[in-house]
Protein backbone atom coordinates (compact mmCIF):
# COMPACT_ATOMS: atom_id res chain seq x y z
CA UNK A 1 0.00 0.00 0.00
CA UNK A 2 0.95 3.25 -0.93
CA UNK A 3 0.92 6.91 1.47
CA UNK A 4 -2.42 8.23 1.40
CA UNK A 5 -3.60 10.12 -1.04
CA UNK A 6 -5.43 13.21 0.76
CA UNK A 7 -7.01 16.94 -0.61
CA UNK A 8 -6.34 19.79 1.58
CA UNK A 9 -9.93 21.54 2.08
CA UNK A 10 -8.91 25.17 2.39
CA UNK A 11 -9.01 26.67 -1.45
CA UNK A 12 -13.03 24.56 -1.20
CA UNK A 13 -14.17 26.53 1.89
CA UNK A 14 -17.24 27.72 -0.05
CA UNK A 15 -18.53 24.26 -0.57
CA UNK A 16 -19.91 22.65 3.14
CA UNK A 17 -17.70 19.76 5.10
CA UNK A 18 -19.74 16.94 3.57
CA UNK A 19 -19.95 18.10 0.12
CA UNK A 20 -16.30 18.33 -0.37
CA UNK A 21 -16.01 14.91 1.25
CA UNK A 22 -18.06 13.36 -1.08
CA UNK A 23 -16.31 15.67 -4.06
CA UNK A 24 -12.95 14.23 -2.67
CA UNK A 25 -13.82 10.83 -3.01
CA UNK A 26 -15.24 10.95 -6.61
CA UNK A 27 -12.74 12.92 -7.30
CA UNK A 28 -10.12 9.52 -6.12
CA UNK A 29 -8.85 10.84 -2.85
CA UNK A 30 -8.42 8.17 -0.14
CA UNK A 31 -9.05 11.29 2.69
CA UNK A 32 -9.06 15.11 3.69
CA UNK A 33 -6.80 17.20 5.26
CA UNK A 34 -9.71 19.37 7.14
CA UNK A 35 -8.96 23.62 6.67
CA UNK A 36 -10.05 24.76 10.11
CA UNK A 37 -12.32 27.88 8.33
CA UNK A 38 -15.71 27.22 6.75
CA UNK A 39 -17.51 24.46 8.34
CA UNK A 40 -14.82 22.08 7.38
CA UNK A 41 -13.22 22.10 11.03
CA UNK A 42 -14.78 24.31 13.60
CA UNK A 43 -12.12 24.90 16.26
CA UNK A 44 -14.67 26.68 19.02
CA UNK A 45 -16.97 24.02 18.68
CA UNK A 46 -15.03 21.08 18.79
CA UNK A 47 -15.66 19.43 21.66
CA UNK A 48 -15.71 15.63 21.84
CA UNK A 49 -19.52 15.18 20.77
CA UNK A 50 -18.60 17.80 17.48
CA UNK A 51 -15.58 15.62 17.02
CA UNK A 52 -17.17 12.08 17.39
CA UNK A 53 -19.77 13.28 14.92
CA UNK A 54 -17.30 14.83 11.91
CA UNK A 55 -15.08 11.50 12.42
CA UNK A 56 -18.00 9.66 11.66
CA UNK A 57 -19.23 11.48 8.71
CA UNK A 58 -15.89 10.75 6.89
CA UNK A 59 -16.09 7.05 8.50
CA UNK A 60 -19.73 7.18 6.08
CA UNK A 61 -18.03 7.90 2.80
CA UNK A 62 -15.44 5.83 3.66
CA UNK A 63 -12.66 8.64 3.92
CA UNK A 64 -9.33 9.65 6.25
CA UNK A 65 -8.40 12.62 7.92
CA UNK A 66 -4.82 12.84 9.31
CA UNK A 67 -4.26 16.53 9.55
CA UNK A 68 -6.19 19.97 10.20
CA UNK A 69 -5.00 22.86 9.25
CA UNK A 70 -4.85 26.27 10.91
CA UNK A 71 -3.27 28.45 8.37
CA UNK A 72 -5.36 31.75 9.02
CA UNK A 73 -5.18 31.80 12.75
CA UNK A 74 -1.76 31.16 13.08
CA UNK A 75 -0.28 34.45 10.40
CA UNK A 76 -2.48 36.40 12.83
CA UNK A 77 -0.06 35.26 15.67
CA UNK A 78 3.13 37.14 14.79
CA UNK A 79 2.18 39.33 11.95
CA UNK A 80 2.36 43.61 12.20
CA UNK A 81 -1.78 43.44 12.34
CA UNK A 82 -3.33 45.57 9.96
CA UNK A 83 -7.00 45.73 8.24
CA UNK A 84 -5.96 42.96 5.26
CA UNK A 85 -6.01 40.30 8.34
CA UNK A 86 -9.55 40.59 8.85
CA UNK A 87 -10.33 39.19 5.82
CA UNK A 88 -9.02 36.02 7.21
CA UNK A 89 -9.24 35.62 10.75
CA UNK A 90 -12.46 34.34 12.15
CA UNK A 91 -14.47 37.39 14.29
CA UNK A 92 -13.56 36.04 17.56
CA UNK A 93 -9.57 36.35 17.15
CA UNK A 94 -10.57 39.70 14.97
CA UNK A 95 -12.81 40.78 17.15
CA UNK A 96 -12.95 45.13 16.70
CA UNK A 97 -9.65 44.83 14.74
CA UNK A 98 -7.73 48.03 13.73
CA UNK A 99 -8.83 50.18 10.79
CA UNK A 100 -5.79 51.85 9.76
CA UNK A 101 -1.72 50.34 9.24
CA UNK A 102 0.81 50.34 11.49
CA UNK A 103 2.79 53.91 11.39
CA UNK A 104 -0.89 55.35 10.43
CA UNK A 105 -2.45 58.07 12.66
CA UNK A 106 -5.15 56.15 14.31
CA UNK A 107 -3.29 53.07 14.74
CA UNK A 108 -4.23 50.95 18.04
CA UNK A 109 -0.79 48.93 18.85
CA UNK A 110 -3.24 47.64 22.43
CA UNK A 111 -5.92 46.16 19.60
CA UNK A 112 -3.30 44.53 17.20
CA UNK A 113 -1.84 43.00 20.13
CA UNK A 114 -4.67 41.59 21.25
CA UNK A 115 -5.49 39.87 18.18
CA UNK A 116 -1.92 38.34 18.02
CA UNK A 117 -2.94 37.01 21.72
CA UNK A 118 -6.53 35.65 20.60
CA UNK A 119 -5.27 33.74 17.49
CA UNK A 120 -1.77 32.39 19.71
CA UNK A 121 -5.15 31.19 22.33
CA UNK A 122 -7.14 29.63 19.55
CA UNK A 123 -4.21 27.69 18.17
CA UNK A 124 -3.36 26.15 21.47
CA UNK A 125 -7.22 25.37 21.21
CA UNK A 126 -6.87 23.86 18.06
CA UNK A 127 -3.79 21.52 19.13
CA UNK A 128 -6.62 20.35 21.81
CA UNK A 129 -9.23 20.22 19.34
CA UNK A 130 -6.68 17.80 16.80
CA UNK A 131 -6.42 15.36 20.10
CA UNK A 132 -10.23 14.97 20.82
CA UNK A 133 -10.68 14.83 17.03
CA UNK A 134 -8.02 11.79 16.81
CA UNK A 135 -5.21 13.42 14.56
CA UNK A 136 -1.32 14.07 15.39
CA UNK A 137 -0.87 17.05 13.15
CA UNK A 138 -2.18 20.55 12.97
CA UNK A 139 -0.27 22.46 9.84
CA UNK A 140 -0.16 26.03 9.74
CA UNK A 141 1.44 29.07 9.16
CA UNK A 142 2.92 31.44 11.78
CA UNK A 143 3.03 35.30 10.22
CA UNK A 144 6.14 37.19 11.53
CA UNK A 145 7.17 40.50 12.51
CA UNK A 146 10.02 41.18 10.16
CA UNK A 147 8.89 39.43 7.18
CA UNK A 148 8.58 43.39 5.36
CA UNK A 149 12.09 43.47 6.40
CA UNK A 150 12.89 40.95 3.95
CA UNK A 151 14.78 43.23 1.42
CA UNK A 152 18.12 44.67 3.33
CA UNK A 153 17.44 48.12 2.36
CA UNK A 154 17.85 50.29 3.97
CA UNK A 155 20.16 48.19 5.81
CA UNK A 156 18.87 45.76 8.51
CA UNK A 157 20.56 45.33 11.50
CA UNK A 158 21.24 42.07 12.13
CA UNK A 159 19.93 42.83 15.96
CA UNK A 160 16.54 43.57 14.20
CA UNK A 161 16.28 39.94 12.71
CA UNK A 162 17.33 38.62 15.86
CA UNK A 163 14.50 40.64 18.04
CA UNK A 164 12.04 38.74 15.01
CA UNK A 165 13.00 35.38 15.39
CA UNK A 166 13.18 36.60 19.38
CA UNK A 167 9.41 37.63 19.21
CA UNK A 168 8.56 34.36 17.29
CA UNK A 169 10.46 31.91 19.84
CA UNK A 170 8.38 34.12 22.51
CA UNK A 171 5.10 33.63 20.92
CA UNK A 172 4.70 30.32 19.68
CA UNK A 173 7.56 28.36 22.01
CA UNK A 174 4.35 28.17 24.88
CA UNK A 175 1.94 27.19 21.89
CA UNK A 176 4.34 24.43 21.30
CA UNK A 177 4.19 23.40 25.02
CA UNK A 178 0.31 22.57 24.56
CA UNK A 179 0.99 20.78 21.08
CA UNK A 180 3.26 18.76 23.28
CA UNK A 181 1.16 18.04 26.18
CA UNK A 182 -1.46 16.87 23.97
CA UNK A 183 0.44 14.46 21.66
CA UNK A 184 0.26 16.83 18.72
CA UNK A 185 2.75 18.07 16.20
CA UNK A 186 2.42 21.17 14.48
CA UNK A 187 3.71 21.65 10.67
CA UNK A 188 4.96 25.09 9.61
CA UNK A 189 4.13 25.46 5.73
CA UNK A 190 7.57 26.96 5.18
CA UNK A 191 6.33 29.93 2.67
CA UNK A 192 7.01 33.90 2.08
CA UNK A 193 5.37 36.04 4.78
CA UNK A 194 5.91 33.22 7.22
CA UNK A 195 9.31 33.17 10.03
CA UNK A 196 10.57 31.12 7.71
CA UNK A 197 10.38 30.85 3.91
CA UNK A 198 13.80 28.91 2.53
CA UNK A 199 16.13 26.40 3.76
CA UNK A 200 18.29 29.50 6.03
CA UNK A 201 15.60 30.26 7.55
CA UNK A 202 13.59 27.12 8.64
CA UNK A 203 17.15 26.47 10.51
CA UNK A 204 16.53 29.80 12.13
CA UNK A 205 13.14 29.10 13.45
CA UNK A 206 14.29 25.58 14.89
CA UNK A 207 17.03 27.31 16.81
CA UNK A 208 15.51 30.04 18.11
CA UNK A 209 12.42 27.29 19.61
CA UNK A 210 15.03 25.70 20.88
CA UNK A 211 14.53 22.60 18.59
CA UNK A 212 10.81 21.99 20.63
CA UNK A 213 9.65 18.44 19.80
CA UNK A 214 6.53 19.57 18.72
CA UNK A 215 7.31 22.17 16.28
CA UNK A 216 8.38 20.61 12.41
CA UNK A 217 7.19 21.45 8.83
CA UNK A 218 4.29 20.94 6.81
CA UNK A 219 6.39 20.35 3.31
CA UNK A 220 5.01 21.95 0.05
CA UNK A 221 7.65 22.37 -2.55
CA UNK A 222 5.57 24.80 -4.55
CA UNK A 223 7.09 27.76 -2.35
CA UNK A 224 10.50 26.63 -2.36
CA UNK A 225 10.63 25.75 -6.51
CA UNK A 226 10.39 29.21 -7.70
CA UNK A 227 12.65 30.71 -5.02
CA UNK A 228 15.72 28.82 -6.29
CA UNK A 229 15.89 26.77 -3.11
CA UNK A 230 16.77 23.16 -3.28
CA UNK A 231 13.49 21.55 -2.11
CA UNK A 232 14.49 18.15 -2.49
CA UNK A 233 17.56 18.83 0.13
CA UNK A 234 14.73 20.71 2.16
CA UNK A 235 13.61 16.63 3.11
CA UNK A 236 16.67 15.81 3.95
CA UNK A 237 17.85 18.88 6.01
CA UNK A 238 14.85 18.38 8.15
CA UNK A 239 14.49 14.93 7.91
CA UNK A 240 13.27 14.29 11.40
CA UNK A 241 11.01 17.32 11.30
CA UNK A 242 8.70 16.36 8.29
CA UNK A 243 5.49 16.37 10.12
CA UNK A 244 3.18 16.59 6.58
CA UNK A 245 3.80 16.67 2.98
CA UNK A 246 1.32 18.40 0.28
CA UNK A 247 1.70 17.84 -2.86
CA UNK A 248 1.31 21.25 -4.65
CA UNK A 249 3.11 22.14 -8.18
CA UNK A 250 4.42 25.36 -9.64
CA UNK A 251 6.05 26.84 -12.88
CA UNK A 252 8.69 29.41 -13.64
CA UNK A 253 9.60 31.09 -16.70
CA UNK A 254 13.27 29.80 -18.36
CA UNK A 255 13.07 33.42 -20.21
CA UNK A 256 13.24 37.50 -18.81
CA UNK A 257 9.48 38.62 -17.82
CA UNK A 258 7.76 41.21 -16.40
CA UNK A 259 7.28 40.46 -13.12
CA UNK A 260 9.83 38.69 -11.55
CA UNK A 261 9.77 36.62 -8.38
CA UNK A 262 8.42 39.44 -6.50
CA UNK A 263 5.60 38.93 -8.50
CA UNK A 264 5.26 42.57 -9.72
CA UNK A 265 2.08 43.36 -7.70
CA UNK A 266 0.18 41.72 -10.55
CA UNK A 267 -2.78 38.76 -9.66
CA UNK A 268 -1.75 35.25 -10.23
CA UNK A 269 -2.48 33.30 -13.87
CA UNK A 270 -1.05 36.42 -16.08
CA UNK A 271 2.09 35.66 -19.33
CA UNK A 272 3.96 38.45 -17.34
CA UNK A 273 4.33 36.37 -14.39
CA UNK A 274 7.88 34.26 -13.37
CA UNK A 275 6.07 31.95 -11.76
CA UNK A 276 2.42 30.63 -11.43
CA UNK A 277 1.06 27.79 -9.23
CA UNK A 278 0.10 24.75 -11.60
CA UNK A 279 -1.96 21.47 -10.89
CA UNK A 280 -0.02 18.61 -10.10
CA UNK A 281 2.67 17.47 -12.35
CA UNK A 282 2.05 20.11 -14.92
CA UNK A 283 4.72 22.43 -13.07
CA UNK A 284 8.52 22.30 -12.74
CA UNK A 285 8.35 20.82 -10.01
CA UNK A 286 10.37 17.12 -10.37
CA UNK A 287 7.61 14.54 -7.71
CA UNK A 288 9.94 11.64 -8.46
CA UNK A 289 13.04 13.17 -6.36
CA UNK A 290 10.45 14.24 -3.70
CA UNK A 291 8.59 10.75 -3.73
CA UNK A 292 12.81 9.13 -3.37
CA UNK A 293 13.80 11.54 -0.42
CA UNK A 294 10.48 10.17 1.25
CA UNK A 295 11.23 7.25 1.27
CA UNK A 296 15.04 7.65 1.93
CA UNK A 297 13.54 9.01 5.06
CA UNK A 298 11.19 7.26 5.68
CA UNK A 299 7.90 9.50 5.72
CA UNK A 300 5.01 7.07 5.58
CA UNK A 301 2.25 10.09 6.00
CA UNK A 302 -0.24 11.26 3.61
CA UNK A 303 0.77 13.40 0.42
CA UNK A 304 -2.15 15.71 0.50
CA UNK A 305 -3.05 17.52 -2.78
CA UNK A 306 -3.07 21.53 -2.11
CA UNK A 307 -4.58 22.56 -5.57
CA UNK A 308 -4.14 25.92 -7.17
CA UNK A 309 -4.34 26.85 -10.69
CA UNK A 310 -6.08 29.82 -11.93
CA UNK A 311 -6.10 28.17 -15.86
CA UNK A 312 -8.15 24.81 -14.96
CA UNK A 313 -11.69 23.83 -13.51
CA UNK A 314 -10.96 22.96 -9.97
CA UNK A 315 -12.54 19.63 -10.48
CA UNK A 316 -10.98 18.63 -13.38
CA UNK A 317 -7.70 19.51 -11.85
CA UNK A 318 -8.25 17.69 -8.47
CA UNK A 319 -9.07 14.79 -9.92
CA UNK A 320 -6.07 14.65 -12.05
CA UNK A 321 -3.88 15.27 -9.58
CA UNK A 322 -4.77 12.29 -6.94
CA UNK A 323 -4.33 10.02 -10.15
CA UNK A 324 -0.54 11.93 -10.96
CA UNK A 325 0.00 11.56 -7.06
CA UNK A 326 -0.81 7.79 -6.89
CA UNK A 327 0.77 7.36 -10.31
CA UNK A 328 4.42 9.06 -8.83
CA UNK A 329 4.24 7.26 -5.84
CA UNK A 330 5.82 4.15 -4.92
CA UNK A 331 7.03 2.24 -1.96
CA UNK A 332 10.62 2.16 -0.45
CA UNK A 333 12.54 -0.95 -0.78
CA UNK A 334 13.61 -3.28 2.31
CA UNK A 335 16.86 -4.68 0.67
CA UNK A 336 19.53 -3.44 -1.74
CA UNK A 337 19.03 -4.93 -4.99
CA UNK A 338 22.36 -6.71 -5.18
CA UNK A 339 22.51 -8.36 -1.87
CA UNK A 340 21.73 -11.61 -3.57
CA UNK A 341 25.06 -11.74 -4.93
CA UNK A 342 25.97 -11.82 -1.08
CA UNK A 343 27.78 -15.16 -0.14
CA UNK A 344 28.22 -14.45 3.05
CA UNK A 345 24.86 -13.36 3.63
CA UNK A 346 23.26 -16.43 1.72
CA UNK A 347 25.51 -19.15 3.99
Amino acid sequence: MGRPVTLFTGQWADLDCETIITKAKSFGYEGVELGCWGDHFEVLKADQAYCDAKRALLNKHGMQCHAISSHLVGQGICDRIDPRHGAILPPNVWGDGVSVFPGEVGYDPEAAEAIRQRAAEEMKETARAAKRFGVKVVNGFTGSSIWPLIYSFPPNAPEHIAAGFEDFANRWGPIMDVFQENGIKFGLEVHPTEIAFDIASAEMALEALGNHPAFGFNYDPSHFGYQGVDYVEFIYRFADRINHVHMKDVSWSEKPVDAGVFGGHTTFHQRKRFWDFKSVGRGNINFEKIIRALNDIKYTGPLSVEWEDGAMDREAGATESAAFTKQVDFPASNIVFDEQFDNEKQA
